[in-house]
């Protein structure tokens, strides 16, 4: 584009399209939580932008929430408003770095509205030729800012995707005036939205007929001083019209100034000297979508800027896949949220092209964070174990899971049978558009509190159907649907289609796939076969030994409580274990304030739910939820309050947790591995919340990871020095667990050995006396286990 031609700005007006996507898109979230809802709109957004409007430059101005020259000037200026929900707060903070991310400059003024920014960076870009300005927002406030020169207004008329641009002669179509009357438009009329008073008694048709007749608002109040009776010609306007524009005028003016968009902010702004293109570095962005669990917008944005990335991709260097991994694995202890990272991931990251650059700053960074340790010791010994483990494989037993799929299939005939008998016809139970009408049309039951989808359709989402489980028995036979359903869609019928030529299922295994340190799996996720239920524990039993063969499972017991014991050093919880007693009984004792022989088994069950509620930073609202039915939210207030009481070292620890996180931004485990908390010092205060209730499990959950993953090397190297590897075979890591496959003839001996060394890879003297008992199991199947005597 050479000088004389026309070049495009196109300013963002950010909130009004954070707002607006906001309310227009489901609630979206990452799996650590964070509402992403709007920032997805957002980026929807942008990208149509970008595509559609092919701009040269682009520039965003935000709002600020402290009060604006308007509110100080009028109290209850947008009163009407709701309070912004903290998820949307949380995500217009948020939004910020998606800026970064795409390098777009942004712009904000306390006292001033975005308005007011967009007005004032047009103004000083009135006097420079070639310059197109189009605004992007999620409402029409800005069409004033629309001339009949350079700038247009491109604005959503529904959702997220239907789009229009206004320019002089689209806002004429629409308001039957020019745009530069639309503030005194609002002065008469006023605005509910923005809780503007305008005239009383004036409203659209008659501000429209007496700007199009008149002028504005110097000129209506002038013809109706000097030319009375012209004025009471026009179409609809009637001595008493008259009147209230005459007892109105002070509003009216008043009125104006509200909705006149301010030109003359004082900040800094200037066109930079390339487009924004020439610098934009797509990976920053794909990097920055992947910590948002982004992935169809990846795709989107690499197929954008295939010219772009294709280039980039071309200059990638060639790197051994094993150098990659291990980098990566380095990349994510230093960075923790970035999960399974890939060679762009490592690039990106150190802002280069160069694989060697790029390793010497992450390794530099490594030892600079004292996470040297969990890297050698830990992480690089676990990627063969890991390869070997998936090479393994496990075997299945495909004639167990036919007949388990038979039974399923004709239990899920009976219930679909059941839930159609209640409604007296068949429809489609996986519609939820259908079950929503059968439920709260046709069965006519309580639409008290049920959150609606953002189509404005009655949720069928479990957590609105547990409300109605009291009301009608079809509430419970669509749980069992469902249920039965998933599994045989998830598992049962897929897991037989997996399996290889070798008659193993060969699934992956991540040692870097979570923030926390915990190893996941995929392909298929086998960490997630439920084991709750009776119909979802017999999967297990299909996951079999190979012949000469026994499954040996060796699983921590309540191995994050204990962790909790020695990390905080609480003495009475320390002493609970030393002694070998029931800790949740224990537990039950000291909060219900009775003898622990005769803790009842729900007083048991409910100081179980309490214990793992503090682990996971459970507030009272929460504790409350998972105590079920006939807990007040008092009780559980008192539940806590008692249980710090008598753990108050534990209390004390996990305020130095909250503490140590806002201050440094991370937390660590007994062993030095960091988490870090993007959300730990934001302004909204629900990310704060949340991130701090992660805060206080990651040192557990990350030792307890920590822990499985060294046992998972000392049990290798047992393996490898006994010359055992014909005999024994590591098959499975799931979560406090793992499985092996062992000779028959040595799964006494054997088993003995790797639960010795599972119990001893943190030694006594630096737990204060308690161990980490790994229970051991064996038998022909994963779901038929018994306790292995040696």
């Amino acid at each position: 584009m050479n000088d004389t031609e026309t070049k495009r700005l196109v300013l963002l007006d950010a909130h009004a399209i954070l707002h607006r996507a906001y309310h227009a898109l489901p609630d979206f979230s990452t799996a650590s939580g964070e509402p992403t809802g709007a920032l997805y709109g957002f980026s929807l957004m942008l990208l149509k932008i970008i595509d559609e409007l092919n701009p040269d430059y682009i520039a965003a101005c935000f709002d600020l929430p402290k009060p604006t020259f308007r509110k100080e000037m009028y109290k209850e200026y947008k009163a009407g408003r709701a309070k912004t929900d903290e998820e949307l707060k949380a995500q217009i903070i948020r939004s910020r770095d998606l800026l970064d991310a795409f390098g777009i400059p942004w712009y904000e003024r306390e006292g001033y509205e975005a308005d007011d920014l967009l007005g004032t960076i047009i103004k000083k870009l009135k006097d420079r030729k070639g310059i197109e300005v189009i605004i992007a927002s999620g409402d029409m406030d800005t069409l004033q800012l629309v001339d009949g020169g350079g700038v247009k207004v491109y604005t959503l008329r529904r959702g997220i995707k239907d789009t229009v641009i206004y320019d002089k002669k689209a806002v004429r179509d629409r308001f039957g005036f020019d745009p530069e009357y639309l503030s005194d438009y609002k002065g008469l009329r006023g605005d509910p939205s923005d809780n503007i008073p305008g005239v009383k008694g004036v409203g659209e048709k008659t501000a429209t007929t007496l700007i199009t007749s008149l002028g504005d608002m110097d000129e209506i109040y002038e013809a109706i001083e000097k030319n009375r009776e012209k004025v009471l010609e026009l179409d609809g306007i009637s001595e008493r019209i008259v009147g209230l524009l005459e007892e109105g005028e002070e509003e009216a003016r008043f009125s104006k100034t509200l909705a006149t968009i301010h030109c003359d902010v004082p900040f800094e702004f200037s066109l930079p000297e390339t487009s924004w293109r020439e610098d934009f570095d797509p990976h920053k962005v794909i990097s920055f979508f992947k910590t948002l669990d982004f992935g169809s917008l990846i795709n989107r944005l690499e197929s954008q800027f295939e010219d772009i990335t294709k280039e980039q991709k071309e200059e990638k260097p060639d790197v051994d896949d094993y150098e990659i991994r291990k980098i990566g694995i380095a990349l994510w202890l230093v960075d923790s949220e970035k999960t399974h990272p890939t060679l762009e991931d490592i690039l990106g990251y150190a802002n280069t092209n160069s694989f060697e650059e790029a390793k010497e700053k992450i390794l530099k960074e490594l030892k600079e964070k004292d996470l040297r340790w969990v890297y050698d010791h830990i992480e690089l010994p676990l990627i063969p174990i890991i390869e070997k483990m998936e090479k393994t494989g496990i075997a299945l037993d495909v004639e167990y899971l036919k007949g388990l799929s038979k039974e399923y299939h004709a239990k899920l005939e009976k219930i679909e049978k059941q839930i159609w008998d209640h409604v007296g016809e068949e429809f489609n139970i996986n519609s939820p558009k259908q079950l929503s009408e059968v439920l709260f049309d046709r069965l006519e039951l309580s639409t008290s509190g049920i959150k609606t989808t953002s189509t404005g359709q009655r949720s069928t989402a479990e957590s609105e159907l547990l409300k109605l489980k009291d009301e009608h028995p079809i509430i419970q036979s669509i749980f069992e649907y469902r249920e039965l359903q998933k599994l045989l869609s998830t598992y049962i019928d897929v897991l037989p289609k997996l399996i290889e030529d070798d008659g193993r299922l060969h699934a992956e295994f991540l040692q870097d796939g979570t923030t926390t340190g915990r190893m996941t799996s995929q392909n298929p996720n086998l960490q997630n076969i439920p084991i709750k239920t009776a119909l979802g524990r017999r999967i297990r039993n299909g996951f079999v030994a190979e012949d000469d063969f026994s499954l040996v499972a060796f699983d921590y017991s309540q191995i994050e409580l204990r962790i909790a014991a020695v990390l905080s050093g609480d003495n009475k919880l320390l002493a609970i274990f030393k002694e070998g007693r029931d800790v949740h009984a224990s537990v039950a004792s000291e909060v219900f304030d009775v003898p622990e022989d005769s803790v009842t088994k729900a007083q048991r069950s409910h100081a179980k739910a309490i214990n793992f509620g503090i682990l996971y930073g459970m507030g009272v609202n929460a504790l409350k939820a998972n105590l079920g039915e006939g807990t007040t939210q008092k009780q559980a207030r008192q539940y806590l309050d008692e249980y710090f009481e008598s753990f108050s070292e534990l209390a004390e620890w996990i305020e130095k947790v909250k503490k140590d996180a806002r201050k440094n931004g991370y937390t660590e485990t007994y062993f030095g591995r960091r988490r870090y908390f993007s959300g730990i010092r934001s302004k909204a205060r629900y990310i704060q919340a949340q991130a701090e209730r992660m805060a206080i499990n990651a040192p557990i959950q990350g030792t307890q990871a920590d822990v499985i993953k060294l046992a998972m090397v000392k049990v290798d190297d047992y393996i490898q020095k006994e010359g055992l590897e014909n005999d024994v075979r590591l098959l499975l890591q799931v979560h406090d667990e793992l499985v092996y496959e062992i000779r028959s003839t040595k799964k006494k001996e054997v088993g003995r050995k790797i639960k010795e060394i599972m119990e001893s890879i943190v030694p006594k003297k630096e737990t204060k006396g308690i161990t980490f008992i790994a229970e051991a199991e064996v038998g022909p199947n994963w779901g038929e286990l018994t306790p292995l005597t040696t």
